[in-house]
């Protein structure tokens, strides 16, 4: 039985708990927060030892691997510190709000010799998991175009002053459109190669981004655009729709997958479910268990966490001198 600790036993945190008792192989052990009262609610509700620092989670013989749920800034000491101790590492997304970052991570990782897994759970999502079967049964051919959406209130209850702060790597983009612009890179299934985009704060009083527009080149092959809304008023619309060699796909994370054929659209089975976001943490961490149970390369990688993390930042820099940019691979 694999022994978990939560560093950063906050809002999310609280959320990779409730996954872990689903989990098959893995049970929460400990957890960290750095507020002593905030801790003690914390173990007492979903039980394993506390502590306010986590350099004393890592020296705990009975955790086995650790989720960093840490403000993004914070990742990468956490996340070099959990591989140096020798214990197995899922990351927050973003791994790191910059490619510098993740490549130290990835390095750590690697040499420690530990599995590493960012935490992009819309993949393991019931919507995504059954457009992603339709796409590997290869019917449809390759990805040509593709438009993906995370459009949703940004000051929600559980927003920091982090979270508004582009130096702590806060901002919608790195925060929730990240979500989008994974599954894009997801489904197109190659490595995207140039970015454009069109950066802003639209709709709050803050230096971190609201909204953001990304058009995205996979060499000559696909293209595909992204849209990072973050507004004051509205309601949540998270999606995709995918243009393939021989059909489309419409990945509506409410309603479910529908298949377009022959000027015809068909809804797929098996493609939506009750607390998708909650299915699929829970489907998050029994990917991750298995592969460190079994020694195999977990279904999301840190190359994967880190593509993502250089395409936010050719983005930014695309938005800055209004050009398309070279993503860093």
């Amino acid at each position: 039985m694999l022994g978990i600790g939560i560093i950063g036993a906050g809002h999310f945190g609280a959320a990779h708990a409730r996954a872990l008792r689903s989990v098959n192989g893995a049970r929460l052990v400990a957890a960290c927060r750095n507020d002593a009262a905030g801790l003690a609610a914390f173990t007492a509700e979903f039980g394993g030892k506390g502590y306010v620092d986590y350099r004393d989670l890592l020296a705990d013989p009975d955790v086995d691997a650790v989720v960093v749920a840490l403000p993004h800034h914070l990742h990468t000491d956490a996340a070099i510190a959990c591989a140096q101790a020798g214990k197995h590492i899922m990351v927050e997304k973003p791994l790191a709000p910059t490619v510098a970052e993740c490549r130290s991570i990835l390095a750590a990782a690697h040499e420690a010799g530990v599995v590493l897994m960012p935490g992009h759970t819309m993949r393991f999502t019931l919507p995504y998991l059954a457009a992603r079967g339709l796409i590997d049964d290869g019917g449809l051919g390759r990805m040509r175009y593709g438009s993906s959406r995370m459009i949703k209130l940004w000051m929600e209850g559980n927003r920091r002053d982090w979270h508004l702060d582009p130096a702590a790597g806060g901002g919608m983009l790195f925060t929730a459109g990240i979500h989008a612009l994974d599954r894009l890179l997801a489904f197109a299934g190659q490595r995207a190669t140039h970015v454009s985009a069109i950066t802003a704060t639209s709709f709050h009083q803050q230096k971190a981004d609201d909204a953001a527009l990304l058009l995205i080149r996979f060499g000559d092959e696909a293209a595909g655009q992204v849209a990072s809304i973050g507004y004051a008023d509205g309601a949540f619309i998270s999606g995709d729709e995918l243009i393939f060699d021989k059909g489309v796909l419409s990945v509506d994370f409410f309603k479910g997958v529908t298949l377009g054929r022959d000027l015809t659209w068909q809804p797929v089975e098996n493609s939506i479910e009750q607390d998708v976001a909650g299915r699929g943490l829970a489907r998050q961490w029994q990917a991750f268990a298995d592969a460190i149970v079994n020694g195999t390369t977990p279904p999301v990688t840190g190359a994967d966490g880190l593509h993502v993390v250089a395409c936010i930042e050719a983005a930014f820099k695309a938005s800055r001198e209004r050009r398309e940019v070279t993503v860093e691979v």
